[in-house]
Order: structure tokens, then C-alpha cells, then sequence
């Protein structure tokens, strides 16, 4: 059973710093995609930025220049940092994996930005 814990999020003024965090576990490898997406209300849920295999990293045009994704010291481990947050950054933060072609979700951690 693949699980994905994600600690972290909270209320950050415009501005700040925030960093999230997700642990993998399970039967989890290969890993061949692990990264972040994020569903603000009333919208669809979108790709914030992954690692893909091999280490290449993409990232959503709005976060550019400010989210950092990286892995952790353990391969089933990935970080977000977010700085310079914008009120429009503010959504539900979901971990990603992909391994062996099958897709898994992390519970989601509530980012707000605001003042």
C-alpha cells in the first residue's frame, strides 16, 4: 500500500516562505514522477512542479522563479520551497507519484496566502 504523508502548508502573508514537504512509502519504487499539484476553489487541480526521472524538474509557468522543488536525502522524499507567495498561490497542495505507470495521491495540505 502506497502511502504519501505531506506536512506542512499554513497561512503565509503575500511575500513569504513556505516549505512543504511529502514522504513515500509502500511499494513505491521505481519512482518515475514525484512532485506537486495544487486545486484552488473552484478550479481544476494543476501541476505545480515534478521531478522526472532522472532528475529534470518542470514547473508551472506561475511558480517560476520562485517554488523551488528538490528531493529529500531519501529517494522517497520531496520538498517545496515557495517564496515570494502571492494570494493566488493559495489552493490545496497535493503530493504526486507515479511508479510502474500507476498514479497516487497525497491527503493534500491547505496553503492560504493572505494578509
Amino acid at each position: 500500500q502506497v502511502q504519501l504523508v505531506e506536512p506542512g502548508g499554513g497561512l503565509v502573508q503575500p511575500g513569504g516562505s513556505l516549505r512543504l514537504a511529502c514522504t513515500a512509502s509502500g511499494s513505491i519504487f521505481p519512482i518515475n514522477v514525484l512532485g506537486w499539484y495544487r486545486q484552488a476553489p473552484g478550479k481544476e487541480r494543476e501541476l505545480v512542479s515534478v521531478i522526472i526521472t532522472g532528475g529534470s524538474t518542470v514547473y508551472a509557468d506561475s511558480v517560476k522563479g520562485r517554488f523551488t522543488i528538490s528531493r529529500g536525502r531519501a529517494d522517497n522524499t520531496v520538498n517545496l520551497q515557495m517564496n515570494s507567495l502571492k494570494p493566488e498561490d493559495t489552493a490545496v497542495y497535493y503530493c504526486n507519484l507515479h511508479s510502474s505507470s500507476r498514479s497516487y495521491w497525497g491527503q493534500g495540505t491547505q496553503v492560504t496566502v493572505s494578509s
